[in-house]
């Protein structure tokens, strides 16, 4: 696929990610709260199967990785938050991340090679970055376990901050990986982290 045609991919899948922290922007700071909005899911899950394509098509391990865990939150919040939609489309929602798994693992060497073993990118970016990705990633697990003990979704004080850090880490690996995508989208974040991070703050005074 031709180079700019990959951009686009991830461009979109970064207007997704930045439609759904506007949203959720602009309605915390209606609510003087920080809400977690269905929308906000909603978004999350097309921003994930997009960035996940771009990282594919870009051979980057890094951003493929931080969509895997994430993505099963997303539907986990949305199933939590009572959207309603026929089981076939829930079923291929889980399915899909499995498929894509099960594709890799028919194509290991072939995988590694690409993947991993890129001579443009030296091994300790491709591990700062896929830390980045983690750290973006363990925001979710740590948002899934504590939404689940209380038994509804939401976005606490702490998601925010893992939030912050892991966006200043994959918005420099971008700088490095010369990813305009990465650095838009991170870039964009960082306000919007620490923005909720104020909300949380003055709601707990209250």
């Amino acid at each position: 696929m031709h180079p700019l045609l990959i951009t686009c991919v991830g461009l979109l899948a970064q207007v997704f990610f930045s439609a759904r922290t506007l949203v959720q922007w602009i309605l915390s700071e209606r609510a003087r709260k920080v809400l977690s909005p269905t929308l906000f899911w909603a978004l999350s899950l097309a921003g994930s199967a997009l960035l996940a394509t771009y990282g594919w098509l870009r051979a980057d391990f890094a951003v493929v990785a931080g969509q895997l865990v994430s993505y099963y939150v997303y539907v986990w919040n949305l199933h939590i938050k009572g959207v309603r939609m026929p089981s076939v489309c829930w079923w291929l929602l889980l399915l899909f991340p499995v498929v894509a798994v099960g594709f890799v693992a028919g194509n290991a060497a072939q995988f590694v090679e690409e993947f991993l073993l890129r001579p443009d990118i030296p091994m300790a970016l491709l591990c700062f970055g896929t830390f980045g990705q983690l750290l973006m990633t363990l925001r979710f697990v740590y948002q899934w376990w504590y939404s689940s003990r209380l038994g509804r979704s939401e976005l606490p004080p702490l998601f925010w901050w893992i939030s912050l850090f892991g966006a200043m880490v994959i918005l420099t690996y971008g700088v490095f990986r010369y990813d305009i995508v990465l650095i838009l989208g991170q870039g964009f974040g960082l306000f919007v982290y620490g923005r909720n991070l104020i909300l949380s703050r003055k709601d707990n005074k209250k």
